[in-house]
């Protein structure tokens, strides 16, 4: 697993980098190819942020977390894409190596009942069509205000009626998303 460290208002010993490497590493048994782990250290108020993204096979899996040790989370950054892969792996078993769920059960002795039970399809429960205006991106996000929503998608003025999709981000701001 290739690894991409990054701090943010904060200095990552060698120790943290390697304990980071050591147990991030470990989910490398999930997948048949090289990963690539992006992890960012960061501090905000007195306690510490990990953020992991492991990319795989065209497949992103992220988790932010936050404690008052930064060990922890990372040890709680682990556990949560672990399991983000036991809640969706019927649907990834095509991209993970094969058996390596089934592997690690068996050795522990374990038998995970979330994992059975988190077997649902994902369901479209409801579908809207609408007719799509050319816009500038300005009044995509006023739009989308007006209708309380946090998307909305629109064909862009600016780019020659490309679609886009403007949202609302975590931190009040907004995103562009464009197509090319």
């Amino acid at each position: 697993m290739k690894f991409n460290f990054t701090d943010k208002k904060v200095q990552a010993t060698d120790e943290l980098k390697e304990y980071a490497e050591r147990k991030i590493g470990k989910l490398d048994r999930f997948f048949k190819t090289e990963s690539e782990a992006f992890v960012t250290f960061g501090s905000e108020r007195g306690r510490f942020i990990i953020e992991v993204t492991l990319k795989n096979n065209g497949m992103f899996y992220r988790v932010t977390d936050t404690t008052s040790d930064m060990f922890a989370s990372i040890d709680s950054a682990v556990a949560a894409i672990e399991r983000q892969i036991r809640k969706n792996k019927t649907r990834l078993e095509k991209r993970l190596r094969s058996g390596s769920l089934e592997k690690e059960r068996a050795s522990f002795g374990i038998v995970d009942s979330s994992v059975e039970e988190d077997h649902e399809e994902f369901k479209i429960v409801r579908s809207k069509s609408f007719p799509i205006k050319p816009m500038t991106p300005e009044e995509a996000v006023l739009q989308m205000n007006l209708i309380e929503h946090e998307f909305f998608v629109f064909k862009n003025q600016n780019k020659g009626d490309a679609f886009s999709i403007v949202y609302k981000r975590k931190k009040g701001d907004y995103g562009l998303i464009e197509t090319s």
